[in-house]
Parts: C-alpha cells; sequence; structure tokens
C-alpha cells in the first residue's frame, strides 16, 4: 500500500459510503484512480467490507456485557465446539480466545438483565466445555470504533 491507498482506507474507515469522486476530492486523486484502487483494496482483502453502524439503545439491545470464560480443559474438542457456539450466537458481538487466567473473552449485547442471565445459565453455563464464567455489565462506553490506525508511514500509529 502506498501513501494514497493509506489515505483511501483513512477516508473510508471514516466513511464508507463515499462515491469516487468525493473520495477522490478528500485523495487527491480522480474518481477513476479512486475506483481502480477501492476495486484493488477490496480485491486484496485490504478492505473486508462495508457495514452500518447502528445503535444499540434504538433497536432494543441496551444492555452490553463482557463475559470471561474459561474452559474445562484445553483440549482441540472442547475449543472448537465452544468457538462454533460463539459463532452461532447473534447477540455475541465480539469473541477472542486469551492468553492468561481466562480462555475466552465475549462482548455480548441484551436487552436487559433478566435476558443477560438467561443467557449465561440457558446458553454458556450448560456448556460441557465451559468450566467458569464471569461476567462484568459495561456502564458507559468511553470509546467504541472499527477504524484501525493506519500512519502515513505504513505501520499503525498513535495519532
Amino acid at each position: 500500500m502506498d501513501g494514497f491507498d493509506r489515505n483511501i482506507v483513512r477516508a473510508l474507515q471514516s466513511d464508507g459510503r463515499l462515491t469516487n469522486g468525493e473520495l477522490g476530492d478528500r485523495v487527491g486523486l480522480s474518481a477513476s484512480q479512486c475506483s481502480r484502487r477501492r476495486s484493488a483494496l477490496e480485491e486484496s482483502g485490504v478492505i473486508r467490507g462495508y457495514t452500518a453502524l447502528v445503535d444499540s439503545e434504538k433497536v432494543g439491545v441496551s444492555l452490553t456485557c463482557i463475559i470471561s470464560v474459561t474452559l474445562t480443559s484445553h483440549n482441540d474438542d472442547n475449543a472448537d465446539q465452544f468457538r462454533q457456539l460463539l459463532l452461532s450466537l447473534d447477540n455475541v458481538q465480539e469473541a477472542f480466545s486469551l492468553t492468561g487466567e481466562m480462555d475466552y473473552s465475549i462482548k455480548v449485547v441484551s436487552p436487559d438483565l433478566k435476558s443477560l442471565s438467561r443467557f449465561i445459565s440457558d446458553v454458556l453455563l450448560p456448556q460441557k466445555a465451559v468450566q467458569n464464567v464471569k461476567s462484568a455489565i459495561v456502564l458507559d462506553t468511553i470509546k467504541s470504533t472499527l477504524a484501525l490506525p493506519i500512519s502515513a508511514g505504513g505501520g499503525a500509529g498513535q495519532a
């Protein structure tokens, strides 16, 4: 990726609905050049897709919880079973396999505390692969972004 590609990626992370003309105005290229570069970035997998950001409260899932899970044992069957479960659950927004004390950290959204309790009691805890579950309810979201830091030099940057 050269500087133009990095600028295109940064601009599209800010607004994925930009037309090629608008994108060109922002990065200093013609619309046709932006179109070719955008297509190349999509084909190479740098840009994986586009999505709409939805307000969780307005669609009725305003409770967010971070759940830490420890598996009963660390064999391939348990890990595969738990991964497949996580992939099948619509209310699981993010799931991470971790090093350290906990095996997984998952971000879950629910309409209310009662629904979250049912999810933990009826979905997670009955799993044979699950040994322990710890939950923390999110009180306030300080920062939430999907944008990756794309620096001018090609690596990740802090500013």
